[in-house]
């Protein structure tokens, strides 16, 4: 069989005999209803991601390598109306095999150093002297780290720079609605409890070599981000000398910012701020899910069922 090299995901069509480099997203052993052994999971390049399943399983791979650039030989066929790979052959890439990194790990559509620069500006803005004092403080410490990292693992801004660009987004979000709702919102509390309301998914998350997730830490997973960077956020204020109730505050903006205990909030949203934070995050959130769904979708047609919306969506012309 010819295969054809270095074909990107979104070009993939069922009956393509492919061959190239991927990263593996997820890989998951199983057993068939015979005892058969056999893997499946997910794998992605840059601009995308297909579900594969390798029958012919030799456990050359396993779910430990989640993370790392695979190089994978296979067939794209189709299942249940969208494409997976038949996978024949899969390992893990060697350097001396020659893939590119920038073949693979798929990167905010930003200027990341543009939009520090905007993140900063507006965190210059903030009126009250508190609020100022420990958002700098907190992007002086880890605005490296969070400038880079993605914002999830899969689900929305995966991506390198994901979290950047989710938050500057928010933040230009919060600012607007801040001066819309000017009697109820104090901005100062609104921007700062935006900014760092996901800095502790640094923490949360274990990061591959080319900088994307592959699952939570151990603390990640006990605590989770809200927990941590409330956590976080109270040992700068004391250091700080910021007063109690500012820092109770936004402390309740960060262990809120999910707005229900169903969807991970350790408290319910019990002031505006609060309140304006949870669905700022959710409008951002939802709308990235909806940018990158429709990413392959024809004009005219509806996606598939995606599972981070419960629904399928129409991409109109």
């Amino acid at each position: 069989m010819d295969y054809i090299h270095g074909v990107k995901i979104r070009d993939m069509l069922t009956g393509m005999a492919v061959e190239g480099f991927f990263i593996l997203k997820e890989a998951s052993p199983r057993t068939t209803t015979a005892g058969k052994p056999y893997l499946a999971g997910k794998l992605g390049d840059r601009d995308g991601m297909i579900d594969f399943v390798n029958w012919d399983y030799a456990g050359t791979v396993d779910a430990s390598d989640a993370g790392h650039v695979v190089k994978v030989r296979g067939e794209v066929t189709d299942y249940r109306g969208s494409p997976q790979l038949a996978v024949t052959r899969i390992r893990r890439a060697k350097t001396a095999d020659g893939w590119k990194v920038e073949d693979l790990v798929p990167t905010a559509p930003i200027d990341r150093e543009a939009v520090m620069a905007e993140v900063r500006r507006l965190a210059e803005s903030i009126g009250d002297a508190d609020y100022r004092k420990i958002s700098l403080a907190m992007l002086d410490e880890r605005g490296e780290v969070f400038s880079r990292i993605p914002a999830a693992k899969s689900v929305h801004h995966g991506f390198v720079s994901g979290l950047l660009m989710h938050t500057a987004n928010m933040l230009k979000t919060a600012d607007f609605l801040a001066q819309l709702y000017a009697d109820s919102v104090n901005r100062s509390l609104l921007l700062a409890g935006t900014l760092l309301h996901d800095f502790a998914k640094a923490e949360e998350f274990a990061f591959s070599e080319l900088g994307l997730v592959t699952e939570y830490t151990p603390r990640g997973k006990l605590l989770g981000h809200l927990v941590m960077g409330a956590d976080d956020v109270r040992k700068k204020a004391e250091e700080l000398g910021i007063p109690e109730e500012k820092t109770v505050l936004l402390c309740h903006m960060i262990l809120s910012h999910h707005g229900e205990p169903e969807f991970g909030a350790a408290v319910l949203p019990r002031c505006a701020e609060a309140e304006l934070l949870y669905h700022i995050d959710l409008i951002d959130s939802r709308m990235e899910i909806y940018r990158e769904s429709l990413e392959g979708v024809q004009p005219g047609t509806f996606s598939g069922k995606i599972f981070a919306l419960d629904k399928d969506i129409y991409k109109h012309v």
